[in-house]
């Protein structure tokens, strides 16, 4: 009585995208995440690291000098 590609559920017709598509978005999920943790720059460390007091001024301004060369 269920035509082609129905089997109650209606996977094949309606909601068989739903898995691939959740699949794709979690692999997009994944690499955007890890680009944003491996995307700081040296800039972003050293402000980082004066704001945390592990470096004084003075070494602050030196390195920060630095990277602008």
């Amino acid at each position: 009585m269920n035509g082609y590609g129905m089997n109650g559920w209606g996977f094949e017709m309606g909601f068989g995208w739903l898995i691939p598509l959740l699949f794709i978005a979690a692999i997009v999920y994944f690499f955007m995440n890890n680009k944003q943790k491996a995307g700081r720059s040296a800039r972003d460390i050293l402000d980082e690291k004066y704001a945390n007091g592990e470096i004084d001024e003075q070494e602050y301004n030196r390195m920060r000098d630095e990277l602008n060369k």
